[in-house]
């Protein structure tokens, strides 16, 4: 079974133990053990959550810095379209995309050019009516996941053509081996500026028969402080966009489904709000849409844990910005089909990892019903002092052995007093020696 590498970590030296990150995580991935949070790897879908709450900094995003382009001869930037959002009085995007030239970057290619794409194709998927809907973008590769661990039977309503990020990676190495065919494809570096996590996690986890076309990730963060100073000093840019405003817009919320000229959609935003919305998916209780948008991160790519500015003014920023560009230079023609290198080989299965007690049936019904008999007997406060995010979550982790039911302080605290009362009586050990 393969190894997923993460792009959230923890530091434990910084780490307090305190609950913020433990009562935020959606997937319930986070544990407070021996003092410290512990992040299970099964659950953990890098949204950044826990990096965006933790008072102490003590979570972090891993990825590529930006010295890693020193290892190569030609280097491609490809700018994630909430880069934009993050310069103040902006009116020109050729200022950012002449800054990553003089960065050192010897070509860019926008991942809003190749929004604009996936945007045309979309177009083109939904017509199909043999395809399960409503049909769930692939492009956040936090909601991807989640999927895969907490609602399965919706696996197969993720459109399968590869997010805008990969398709630029696959065009920029394209571009740069036709100009420079005096080039390797060994030779050049396709750098993504990534505003979150996740798309780091997509990016280097590689799979059965799959290689992401993407060589390093930075952060937006780290690229800003390296570029704001080269925009000051640019007037008149050699680089023109290649984007328009639908591609812009895929930074914010609703912005890639506006893009499909369909007005049965629905855009959410925020993994707590997605996470309702994919409920209601799963027991059919949506009305009749065609596309969901969901970003984990509030407010849109623009809210990813490595961007610089609030989402909210980001976008406010973009919104401005896109009135000077056209709508939308990058489509296929209404008889052109959907390339078949767009399409994702790689298919997307529910991991039974997270949900299964055992790999034996009776077993797992054993520990089932000795769950359900823990859940009635616990105070169900969530308050989270036994080191798991629910009460629900404490009594799985008790019959799995991960946890004491001493743990629970509201128990014990109850049981004394009553045994107080009563002269006291062994309910919590018979209770602890059943599990």
């Amino acid at each position: 079974m393969d190894i997923y590498k993460h792009s959230v970590s923890l530091d434990i030296e910084k780490c307090k133990g305190c609950t913020n990150c433990l009562k935020r995580c959606p997937t319930e991935a986070i544990r407070i053990r021996d003092g410290h949070a512990v992040i299970d790897p099964e659950r953990c879908i890098d949204c950044g959550e826990c990096i965006r709450v933790c008072p102490y900094k003590a979570k972090k995003a891993s990825y590529d810095r930006l010295d890693v382009l020193n290892e190569y001869k030609y280097k491609v930037a490809l700018p994630a379209p909430s880069l934009y959002g993050q310069f103040d009085n902006l009116d020109d995007v050729d200022i950012v995309l002449q800054g990553l030239l003089d960065m050192g970057f010897d070509e860019v290619y926008e991942v809003a050019k190749a929004a604009e794409l996936v945007s045309s194709y979309t177009r083109k998927y939904l017509k199909n009516p043999d395809i399960p809907k409503p049909v769930i973008s692939s492009a956040c590769p936090a909601i991807v996941r989640i999927i895969h661990l907490r609602f399965p039977f919706l696996c197969k309503n993720i459109m399968p053509i590869l997010p805008p990020v990969e398709i630029a990676g696959m065009e920029a190495r394209r571009r740069a081996l036709e100009h420079h065919p005096e080039l390797k494809p060994e030779d050049i570096c396709i750098c993504f500026i990534s505003p979150c996590p996740a798309k780091v996690s997509y990016v280097k986890n590689e799979r059965e028969n799959w290689k992401s076309n993407i060589d390093a990730v930075v952060s937006i963060r780290d690229v800003y402080f390296e570029l704001i100073e080269r925009m000051t000093r640019c007037e008149s840019p050699t680089i023109s966009t290649e984007a328009g405003m639908i591609g812009i817009g895929w930074a914010s919320t609703g912005g890639e489904s506006s893009a499909i000229f369909n007005d049965r959609y629905l855009a959410a935003d925020g993994i707590e709000n997605v996470i309702n919305v994919l409920e209601q998916i799963e027991n059919s209780d949506m009305p009749d849409l065609e596309f969901i948008e969901l970003n984990a991160c509030n407010g849109g790519c623009v809210g990813g844990a490595m961007t610089i500015a609030n989402p909210y003014i980001a976008k406010a920023r973009l919104q401005s910005l896109k009135r000077y560009l056209q709508v939308s230079p990058n489509f296929v023609m209404a008889d052109e089909e959907i390339p078949q290198e767009c399409f994702s080989e790689d298919e997307i299965k529910p991991n039974s990892a997270v949900t299964l007690l055992s790999d034996n049936r009776l077993e797992a019904m054993r520990m089932m019903a000795q769950i359900q008999e823990l859940q009635d007997m616990l105070p169900k406060l969530d308050c989270g002092f036994c080191g798991a995010p629910s009460c629900n979550a404490f009594a799985e982790d008790v019959v799995k052995g991960e946890a004491k039911l001493e743990e629970c302080i509201p128990l014990m605290r109850n049981l004394n007093r009553s045994a107080q009362q009563d002269g006291g009586n062994d309910e919590a050990g018979s209770i602890g020696g059943k599990t």
